[in-house]
């Protein structure tokens, strides 16, 4: 069985009476209908704020920031109890995406410079790639369980993944360099900036990526291409709807 249900906005009741009420109704159901292998689409937003670099799964604490990714890892701990898989990628794009491209280009547009000069590597997949991923993870003869990062195995610089975005859409490319400290100035500065605007700017001021090596090696499915051979397979989608 796949779970891949989650609520990411809303009041603390919401957000529990679905990502974890919710999960645990389902693993009940699961039970009930002899369904012996729960795998579910989880986050590493779990892991809270900090610099990651090649991190492995079990080698971090989860300390979620918000009260989204903390829900979300009490249903992805209700999961794990019953045996079952937990993926957790970091960011995904592709068809479907209404978050990290449109922000990233949201972004760009209220502040175009490079932050820390692109520098900055973050794991990202493909969501073809996450979805089959997931869909061998169901029917596979061996299990794979407990948490699995999900992401391409070479991390991409912010650099690379701004130039790629830009040049698939159309966009000037940021000019001039500013640090964190500066960039979270520029849009608001002394407590006066969105919260979700300033987790965008970090994302792209200190790595950010995971080590996914156990994921692909025990699959026959593919992470795919390169971020900007597989941003260019999808760039008319955003330009066509979710930019439009």
């Amino acid at each position: 069985m796949l779970h891949l249900a989650s609520r990411i906005t809303g009041s603390e009741e919401e957000l529990r009476v679905v990502n974890v009420e919710g999960t645990r109704a389902l693993l009940a159901e699961a039970r009930r209908a002899g369904v012996g292998r729960v795998v579910q689409l989880g986050t590493a937003a779990v892991y809270g704020a900090g610099v990651r670099r090649g991190v492995v799964e079990g080698e971090l604490v989860e300390r979620p920031g918000s009260v989204t990714s903390a829900t979300r890892l009490e249903g992805e701990r209700l999961v794990l109890a019953a045996g079952g898989t937990v993926l957790r990628p970091h960011l995904v794009f592709g068809r479907g995406d209404r978050w990290v491209v449109p922000g990233l280009v949201e972004l760009l547009g209220r502040l175009p410079y490079w932050v820390e000069g692109g520098r900055a590597r973050v794991s990202l997949v493909s969501v073809d790639a996450l979805a089959g991923a997931l869909a061998e993870l169901a029917v596979r003869r061996e299990v794979m369980g407990g948490v699995l990062h999900a992401g391409h195995p070479e991390p991409v610089s912010v650099r690379e993944l701004v130039e790629a975005v830009a040049g698939g859409l159309g966009l000037p490319l940021p000019v001039g360099e500013v640090d964190l400290a500066g960039a979270l100035e520029l849009l608001g500065g002394g407590g006066g900036i969105d919260p979700v605007l300033a987790r965008r700017v970090g994302l792209l001021a200190v790595d950010h990526w995971y080590d996914s090596g156990r994921l692909w090696a025990g699959l026959e499915a593919s992470p795919g291409p390169r971020f900007a051979e597989a941003f260019g397979a999808c760039a008319s989608w955003y330009r066509d709807t979710a930019l439009a």
